[in-house]
């Protein structure tokens, strides 16, 4: 990417830049511009400033004083007003959310009050924001809400999600994200502000929470606990290396057309079961057990509502922005496991946490 051209904004604002997304777009978005960027997340459970610490210990003080971590929680619209006039944006980045399903069917409330309540205060304290820019950063301006594939509902078989794919979530979870996106388009529509949305497929990749499959497969597997598999495990995904998301990210962010949603999918459809043997293949190779990973995999009664297949059609983006997923699954989901072998200490630290 040439980074003259793409980072014409010199302020972004990026919410829930703790988590597993944004802590990776920041630590790109430290590498390879010179934005001065601004970092919301409430610390949520899931959150960890870990990876972001380290990349600024390698980077120079020039690196290290555009970068300002703001611990606030969208829910409080008080403070939500408070770090948009400390950021002064040119960029928003939305990707504070909760968004694990199986503590969405536990605690739907906290997804409705993250997800939904947080989005609208964001809104409204980016649409105040926006309406007091000059004109010159008014042309420059936008909102980019990051949200996910779960919105459009399960999939048989066959077919894919595309931009013009009906909602029809299933969980509390994605229930609160097409919500959100529903707010994002309304306040697009309604009072103008500049806003884009991308609807992803399933991220993995280092630093990643250890709640979710690929890190739970990996730990439980190097903890010699059940690897437990819901159903038949033929509930098909597809798998998006984190890195690829990013740059997907960037580039809607600078070249995307206000209104517009783009979906973003690795192209890399996988059985759960099929992921699960994938990982312990590579742990029996890298760790020689005496006997394989794979006999720790235990069914389960399966998820309520749990969705059978998502997929998606990733042309939009590859047709108007020329992105492309620049790693295969094989091989990002070595680069993964690798990993979190070579940073088992990071690992305990979460388990303890």
């Amino acid at each position: 990417m040439n980074s003259i051209e793409l980072y014409k904004n010199k302020r972004v604002l990026v919410t829930g830049g703790a988590g597993f997304i944004g802590g990776t777009l920041i630590r790109k978005l430290l590498k390879s511009t010179n934005w001065n960027i601004f970092n919301l997340d409430k610390l949520g459970y899931a959150s960890d400033l870990d990876g972001i610490n380290q990349e600024l210990s390698n980077l120079d003080q020039c690196a290290n004083e555009r970068y300002e971590f703001l611990k606030i929680d969208l829910v409080n619209s008080e403070m939500t007003n408070y770090a948009m006039k400390v950021a002064d944006p040119d960029l928003i980045i939305h990707l504070a959310a909760e968004s694990h399903v199986d503590r969405s069917i536990v605690s739907p409330s906290s997804f409705l009050e993250s997800n939904v309540m947080g989005t609208f205060n964001l809104l409204q304290a980016a649409r105040e924001h926006f309406d007091r820019l000059q004109d010159e950063r008014k042309k420059n301006f936008r909102l980019h809400h990051v949200s996910t594939d779960e919105v459009y509902g399960s999939l048989g078989k066959n077919g894919y999600f595309s931009e013009a794919s009906c909602y029809g979530p299933r969980s509390p979870y994605s229930a609160s994200k097409a919500a959100s996106d529903h707010l994002v388009n309304a306040w697009h529509s309604t009072y103008g502000l500049p806003v884009v949305i991308t609807n992803c497929s399933n991220n993995f990749g280092p630093w990643q929470f250890l709640e979710k499959l690929i890190p739970m497969v990996i730990t439980n597997a190097l903890g010699g606990k059940d690897i437990p598999l819901y159903g038949d495990g033929t509930n098909v995904r597809d798998w998006l290396f984190v890195e690829d998301h990013v740059d997907a990210l960037m580039l809607v962010a600078t070249k995307g057309r206000l209104g517009s949603s783009y979906c973003i999918g690795g192209g890399a459809e996988k059985k759960n079961i099929e992921v699960m043997n994938i990982i312990c293949s590579i742990l029996d190779l890298r760790l020689k057990p005496n006997k394989s990973y794979k006999n720790l995999i235990r069914n389960v009664n399966d998820r309520p509502g749990h969705d059978y297949r998502y997929a998606i059609d990733s042309s939009l983006i590859f047709n108007e922005l020329g992105w492309r997923p620049n790693h295969n699954f094989q091989e990002a989901i070595e680069k993964t496991v690798d990993w979190y072998l070579n940073n088992l200490e990071w690992c305990k630290k979460i388990i303890q946490k």
